[in-house]
């Protein structure tokens, strides 16, 4: 750990910084707004806007239904540009397809069905609560794992829940909370080895660390694209099949989309081959363009150099903290370690509700949640040192001036 904590040295980190230039790939408006928090909405790719407005004007606007001619095929090749840069999977093995809850749907119904005689599915009690709502929905039952908020699962916790009733492992990679990483190819080992499938959600790892998923052996993920992938608000999802696995599979939605002739309109649905089966309905065209166009920014970045940055910013974001915050009631609520975080930090103080209103008037965007937590999110592809700097400096000034005083306590429903 540095003793310098100077506002030069977060400049001269950020000159040596090989991603700074991508920072001008993004759409900046308030060029005094402190961002922290991508891991929850990215910023807009400055090629986005162009390239929708061409599909609108151009493709839509001239073209009418013969621009089918070229959207039919974006799901499959949009979850190859995913797949391939910034997944770990092969080509083949990722489609672009509905909303992240809908894909773990389909793809959690289709383990359970693969496993026939296995009623249980095991998740974690801090998994997100969207994947723990469907899960409790389509199982007979769920093994609940108890996870430390901050420190994430473990895998022989995992291992201990496994028996022969087991027919999917659940579990998001990237903890939502803490941002801790749980070990993907360790308890994929495991449940291989007593006989279940693994269903990953990738919403906070995709784009932001390397994932590995076709060398790990996964069966199975899905994750969003509006975090780091800075596709948009309401862009839609990806999910991941094994090649050797899709087959054996059975889509629990039979959409004509997934159908092997799907313009024959045949009376009976045939599954098509592989990843495609997993696809339901018409594509998203224009989120599909800007999922596009985020990736594409990532992918030229590269999501080692993504990884290295983030654990940089997010080790100084710590470092700062520890110095300005902890002495104001602050506690890291993620793990110490950067190997074993991802892109975001989260800070726990009992008044972090107040802390985030007062943050967001001092102009730094971040995160609250439940329990008393602050959620802080440098995003790597266009996060600087000094926004880290500047944002830790001025929530250690505000605390210290009691300026989130004056704002209420939590309310009762905000999660």
């Amino acid at each position: 750990m540095s003793t310098d904590l100077s506002r030069t040295r977060a400049e001269l980190l950020d000159e040596g910084d090989p991603l700074a230039g991508f920072r001008d790939r993004f759409a900046i408006p308030e060029p005094d707004l402190i961002y922290l928090d991508g891991n929850s909405l990215g910023r807009l790719p400055v090629t986005t806007l162009p390239r929708l407005r061409r599909a609108v004007e151009e493709e839509w606007g001239r073209e009418l239904i013969r621009g089918w001619t070229h959207w039919i095929e974006l799901s499959r090749q949009v979850g190859d540009q995913i797949g391939t840069s910034l997944l770990g999977a092969r080509p083949g093995e990722v489609t672009l397809s509905d909303s992240t809850t809908v894909n773990l749907y389909k793809l959690a119904a289709a383990a359970l069905a693969a496993r026939p005689g296995r009623g249980v599915v095991v998740t974690d009690d801090d998994n997100f609560p969207t994947d723990r709502y469907v899960l409790a929905g389509l199982a007979p039952k769920v093994r609940l794992v108890h996870t430390d908020p901050d420190d994430g699962i473990r895998t022989a916790d995992v291992l201990a829940a496994l028996d022969g009733d087991v027919a999917l492992v659940s579990l998001s990679h990237l903890a939502y909370r803490s941002g801790a990483i749980a070990d993907l190819p360790g308890i994929t080992a495991a449940a291989h080895s007593a006989g279940a499938l693994t269903l990953w959600d990738l919403s906070h790892s995709g784009g932001s660390v390397p994932i590995g998923l076709s060398a790990s052996g996964a069966d199975l993920a899905v994750g969003c694209t509006y975090k780091y992938l800075n596709a948009g608000p309401g862009s839609p999802a990806y999910l991941y099949v094994r090649a050797d696995l899709a087959d054996e599979l059975r889509q629990p939605i039979q959409g004509w989309f997934g159908t092997l002739d799907q313009f024959a309109m045949g009376p009976d649905y045939v599954p098509a081959a592989g990843i495609d089966r997993f696809l339901v309905g018409t594509p998203p065209v224009f989120g599909a363009y800007a999922v596009a166009e985020g990736v594409a920014v990532l992918a030229e970045a590269g999501i080692e150099r993504l990884r290295g940055k983030g654990m940089a910013l997010t080790s100084y974001l710590v470092e700062l903290a520890d110095t300005w915050l902890a002495p104001l009631g602050f506690r890291l609520a993620s793990p110490r370690e950067a190997e074993r975080r991802g892109s975001h930090v989260s800070l726990h103080h009992p008044q972090a509700w107040q802390i985030c209103q007062a943050m967001t008037e001092a102009g730094i965007i971040a995160d609250y949640r439940t329990p008393e937590r602050l959620r802080l999110g440098p995003a790597p592809a266009y996060t600087r040192f000094v926004d880290v700097y500047d944002a830790l400096e001025r929530i250690r000034d505000l605390v210290a001036g009691g300026a989130h005083e004056r704002y209420p306590a939590q309310p009762a429903r905000v999660t």
